[in-house]
């Protein structure tokens, strides 16, 4: 708890807030800086995914379901259907992405469910300066999520369009095309039409891959700055303070709950929904 800690309020969020690192960040954008913490959490849940979703797998019997085999076919029915409402085209892959995205992100997010000093203390414990153990609140990994839906939506739509359509696809539409003829206009105007609808395009990409990782970020974000703040009610060495931090980190645990699932829900739908209109075809005819 913060109580024992010989540091201030600040001092104790900002080192909580603190990354495991290979070196110290400069600027905004740093391709060099590597957060050990953040890969580790995130390849270790995977990890855990998928060899309990194999165990359940070969654990599969007919008739009368298991817990865990009944409670895994319904979600998996629940994606399935998502994904059949979403995406028109191939769904061989994307129902299976769907469901390992949600399964993946709703786990990273429940580790903010322990207490905020327990991995911390346990790396203190073997050496470690800093830990901070929930991947989705370092903006690297709900932006590295989403730039690979953003590379699968772009593999799908070249793969349902071919190369030249889906080229096509990117200077037609929104606007639609201008018809040419003899007259040079038309080609001038042409050429700024098929620009602008590119530049959208281009901005279209961008901001739905920005504000994908973004919204995952903030929303766990403040969730886990806000367990910070609570345990700092313990750090008061009352008996006031200790209770309003039982209190108030159970109302908050328990509403942070909805957070996790709604969070890896919308993540999920934004896949589903990415992937789907990348295999519609908008151009202008």
């Amino acid at each position: 708890m913060a109580s024992s800690e010989a540091v201030t309020p600040s001092e104790y969020v900002a080192h909580h807030l603190h990354n495991l690192a290979n070196k110290q960040q400069h600027g905004l954008f740093d391709l060099s800086v590597i957060h050990y913490d953040t890969l580790f959490f995130s390849l270790l849940i995977a990890l855990v995914l998928l060899v309990g979703l194999r165990l359940v797998a070969q654990r599969v019997t007919e008739g009368v379901p298991g817990r865990m085999q009944a409670f895994i076919e319904m979600l998996v029915e629940l994606v399935d259907d998502q994904a059949k409402a979403l995406v028109t085209g191939d769904r061989r892959y994307a129902a299976p992405l769907a469901l390992t995205v949600f399964c993946w992100v709703t786990l990273m997010n429940a580790i903010d469910l322990l207490p905020v000093d327990a991995l911390p203390r346990l790396a203190q414990g073997i050496g470690l300066s800093h830990l901070r153990p929930l991947p989705t609140a370092d903006l690297n990994a709900p932006l590295g999520m989403a730039i690979a839906v953003l590379v699968l939506s772009l593999y799908y739509g070249l793969r349902m369009k071919g190369l030249f359509g889906y080229v096509k696809e990117l200077v037609v539409a929104p606007f639609g095309r201008v018809h040419l003829n003899w007259n040079p206009l038309t080609w001038i105007g042409g050429a700024l039409l098929a620009a602008a609808n590119l530049g959208l395009n281009v901005i279209e990409y961008f901001s739905k891959t920005f504000s994908m990782g973004m919204r995952l970020y903030g929303n766990m974000y403040a969730g886990e700055l806000l367990f910070f703040l609570i345990a700092l009610l313990g750090g008061s060495a009352t008996a006031v303070g200790v209770v309003l931090q039982i209190f108030t980190g159970s109302v908050w645990a328990i509403f942070h709950v909805l957070i996790v699932l709604l969070q890896a829900f919308i993540f999920m739908m934004l896949t589903l929904v990415y992937i789907g209109q990348a295999q519609e075809s908008h151009a202008a005819h």
